[in-house]
Formats: C-alpha cells, sequence, structure tokens
C-alpha cells in the first residue's frame, strides 16, 4: 500500500524548533522528488519546500528561506523538515507529497504530485 505518513507536529512557541517527518511506504522512495506544502486556516495550499530525490537539491519559499531545512534519509525512507525560529504565521497543516516526474521540480501545482500525507497540525503561539 503506497502511504506517506506525516508526524512530529505541535504546539510550540514563537522562536521555538520542531521537526516534521513523513514516512514512506509502498514505493520506491528514493527515486521521487518531495515536497512540503501548508495550508494555514481560512488559505490556500502553500508550497513550502522540495528535495530532490537524491537530496543533494533543494528549494523554499521566501518567508521560510534561512529558517527551514528539508532533508531526507532514503534508507529510512523518511522525508523531514527542520523548522527553526517559528513564527505565529507558520501555523498550519504540513502536509508531504511525492512529485510524478522529476520534469516538475519544486511544482507547486497540487495536481503534479503523486501521494499526499493526511497532514500534521502545526501551531505556533505568540
Amino acid at each position: 500500500q503506497v502511504q506517506l505518513v506525516e508526524s512530529g507536529g505541535g504546539l510550540v512557541e514563537s522562536g521555538g524548533s520542531l521537526r516534521l517527518s513523513c514516512a514512506a511506504s509502498g514505493f520506491v522512495f528514493s527515486t521521487y522528488d518531495m515536497s512540503w506544502f501548508r495550508q494555514a486556516p481560512g488559505k490556500g495550499l502553500e508550497w513550502v519546500s522540495s528535495i530532490t530525490s537524491s537530496g543533494y537539491g533543494d528549494a523554499y519559499v521566501d518567508s521560510v528561506a534561512g529558517r527551514f531545512t528539508v532533508f531526507r534519509d532514503n534508507d529510512k525512507d523518511t522525508l523531514y523538515l527542520q523548522m527553526n525560529n517559528l513564527k505565529p504565521e507558520d501555523t498550519a497543516m504540513y502536509y508531504c507529497g511525492s512529485l510524478r516526474h522529476s520534469s516538475q521540480w519544486a511544482s507547486k501545482r497540487r495536481p503534479d504530485y503523486e501521494q499526499w500525507g493526511q497532514g500534521i497540525q502545526v501551531t505556533v503561539s505568540s
């Protein structure tokens, strides 16, 4: 069964840190570029970060660059998002997704993604 399962979310104070995990199963994780998205209450889905299948390339939305780091462990079939210096505006449901084709690298379009996790809540208090 193809599956992505996020974990590691929660409530944190402004300036704090969290590490999200996205465990993959049922497909060859190491061959897929991966991304993180988020959706804040009342807002649309926002692309946050992408990482290449090898883990050597990454990209970030401007609002998180320098604070968030995406990385992966292909031996453990797991994607991560290290979030530092969190701000209240980072409060959202966070999702991981697997990109259908590498030619769509860092796509911000939902249809370009093959699998999605169920999401994990991150709440940052001021």
